[in-house]
């Protein structure tokens, strides 16, 4: 990767690294689903007008269905599930299971680059490393396998997003598709937020945790990221991932003392390990598409 490349991958490696944390902040005063509508109504009010000024929103026509179902996978259902999963389980492990991400993609993209035992290999030494973190770490509990299970299908949602902007929306300006996905989503959730608006006082620290949800963890991730699969592709892109749970349980365990415990440390030397094997390029790979021109 070029410089620009690695650069916009440190920034959404960090980006995506510290919502895990900032959520459960927020969530101890407001509703998972406030948290989600809120932070998403911020990054459109933000990118739409950026769109605007550049006119590139005409460049939407003719990609209405996957710029619609583009905001389900990656903005509105991921973003429900993980905030809602966090409920059950810690921020921590929430940044551990995304990381399986590159797993997902690699696999989906076994048609145009196919599966060497090597990267076989890597699938299953991946899982394996998933199945010790929610077996070892939850403990049995079935609140929290619930929530394990929320981010991992959330981890899914993501995986197919990233594909579908390369594949399908590879000619769409960064800033009208962000533009467009986060409008569409707040449009959605919109009427259910009114249903869920605090009844009581809610810290500053919330409030703060959502704004910079809004602002930093979605709009601007959102544009870095989008841009970093036309620069690399989704394959390379998804690998941010790497790099998210490291925020994540380092957050974590600062600043709201999670545990840090064995079976956590080797989940995860497991899933990274199982994620670099997964992502090795086969011999022979086939041409992918030019991608986007970014939570």
């Amino acid at each position: 990767m070029n410089r620009r490349a690695w650069l916009l991958f440190l920034l959404v490696s960090l980006l995506w690294g510290i919502p895990y944390f900032l959520i459960k902040v927020a969530i101890e005063d407001l509703s998972p689903l406030l948290v989600v509508a809120g932070r998403i109504a911020i990054a459109a009010l933000i990118l739409l007008p950026i769109a605007a000024a550049r006119g590139t929103l005409a460049r939407l026509r003719g990609h209405l269905g996957p710029v619609v179902v583009l905001s389900f996978v990656h903005i509105t259902g991921p973003f429900l599930l993980i905030t809602y999963g966090e409920t059950h389980i810690s921020s921590s492990l929430t940044g551990l299971l995304i990381a399986i991400e590159p797993v997902v993609i690699a696999l989906l993209m076994a048609r145009r680059e196919p599966l060497s035992p090597i990267r076989i290999a890597g699938l299953a030494v991946g899982f394996g490393g998933v199945a010790l973190l929610v077996g070892l770490d939850l403990s049995g509990d079935r609140w929290g396998l619930i929530g394990a299970g929320m981010v991992l299908v959330a981890t899914l949602s993501y995986a197919v997003a990233t594909i579908l902007v390369q594949r399908r929306l590879a000619d769409v300006p960064t800033e009208a598709l962000t533009g467009a996905t986060t409008g569409i989503s707040a449009v959605v959730l919109a009427p259910f937020a009114v249903f869920a608006l605090p009844a009581s006082p809610v810290s500053g620290s919330a409030w703060a945790s959502l704004v910079v949800l809004g602002l930093l963890c979605t709009a601007v991730a959102l544009l870095a990221f989008y841009q970093l699969i036309g620069l690399v592709g989704s394959a390379r892109a998804g690998l941010v991932t790497y790099v998210n749970p490291v925020v994540a349980v380092l957050l974590g365990v600062i600043l709201l003392n999670e545990h840090l415990g064995v079976s956590t440390i080797a989940g995860f030397a497991l899933v990274a390990a199982g994620c670099w094997l997964s992502t090795r390029p086969a011999r022979a790979v086939a041409p992918e598409p030019s991608a986007v021109a970014v939570g």
